[in-house]
């Protein structure tokens, strides 16, 4: 999908192109490439002059080419975006290339990324774009909301983890916690320990990024110091994703010693049942091996008699176990 941006009364504007007839109407500050197809990486290297590597949006890129600004001026950033996906949360790669100067453009700067698949914090960004006139004034303002837009998500999707695990530390927390509410709070730990992973990686991938567009010397005064406010943000959010990685430990190791807990409970039944019954064997030991001849055949009541006395010998022992509170 090649969708292109332009800036109309202050407002951005998002036209879908399907020909490539249809480029030469637009001079966008923003071209998007979602999952393009071969016709769509001919059309912008036809139109625009810009060649789309097949890699471009590899995971397995070498950290060091993530970040680099070529001799024609061309600033290429590759960086990760969250997409909280309740079901399968996951950081998507996406390749940005900030061409800055292009006669061809007819225009100072158009901002290209390219993806697999639909980003939120795009999504968010062009909703604000459309209401808020004024709010993106170039392609380097596009970048820079961008990534402030992703700090943003980040924190909404932090404060959706506090929601969960406010839910997850009521069950551990009201006692009695039974081996399955056990096993689904230790799910719903495992995965917003796993999500808050993923965040803590994406503020980290974003600090980065605007980093090098501060030490690369593009922005001017103004977007340098929202650059420097949106550092200030990430940073906040550090201390969010350490306390909600104690606070997983913490319902971790409770959930956990309430398992040990129930398994010491039914340890504790076979352990008092089998001292209880050491009487009643030793006494059926003692009946089975010590007679000359057949008990039953030289005293009738020899049955009837060991066998109540198998039940005393083991009553004796679970009343004294009830009685020192062993048996709740």
């Amino acid at each position: 999908m090649l969708n292109i941006f332009t800036l109309a009364n202050g407002r951005l504007v998002q036209e879908e192109i399907e020909a490539l007839e249809e480029l030469s109407k637009f001079q966008p500050i923003w071209v998007d490439l979602e999952s393009p197809t071969l016709d769509e990486k001919r059309w912008v290297k036809q139109y625009y002059g810009l060649s789309i590597p097949e890699d471009v949006t590899d995971d397995d890129i070498e950290e060091s080419a993530r970040f680099y600004e070529e001799d024609n001026g061309d600033l290429h950033v590759r960086s990760d975006f969250l997409i909280a996906d309740a079901d399968e949360p996951r950081n998507v790669r996406v390749a940005f290339i900030l061409n800055q100067h292009n006669a061809e453009l007819k225009s100072r700067g158009v901002l290209f990324s390219i993806h697999d698949e639909d980003v939120p914090v795009f999504r968010l960004l062009r909703m604000r774009a459309r209401r808020a006139p004024g709010l993106i004034e170039d392609a380097k303002e596009v970048l820079l909301k961008l990534f402030d837009a992703d700090a943003e998500y980040s924190a909404d999707t932090l404060e959706g983890i506090y929601d969960e695990l406010e839910q997850a530390g009521a069950k551990v927390l009201q006692g009695n916690v039974s081996d399955e509410i056990a096993g689904e709070v230790l799910g719903l730990i495992a995965r917003q320990e796993d999500l808050n992973g993923r965040i803590r990686r994406n503020v980290m991938d974003t600090r980065r990024a605007v980093s090098f567009m501060m030490r690369s010397r593009m922005l001017n005064a103004e977007q340098f110091e929202e650059a420097r406010q949106i550092l200030r943000d990430i940073e906040s959010l550090d201390s969010h994703t350490a306390f909600l990685f104690d606070k997983i430990n913490f319902l971790m190791d409770a959930t956990v010693g309430f398992i040990n807990i129930n398994q010491n409970k039914i340890i504790k039944i076979f352990s008092v049942a089998s001292v209880a019954l050491l009487p009643p064997t030793l006494i059926a030991s003692i009946y089975g091996m010590n007679f000359k001849f057949m008990p039953e055949l030289e005293w009738s009541l020899g049955y009837p008699y060991v066998l109540a006395l198998m039940v005393l010998s083991a009553v004796g022992p679970m009343l004294y176990f009830r009685k020192r509170g062993w048996l709740k």
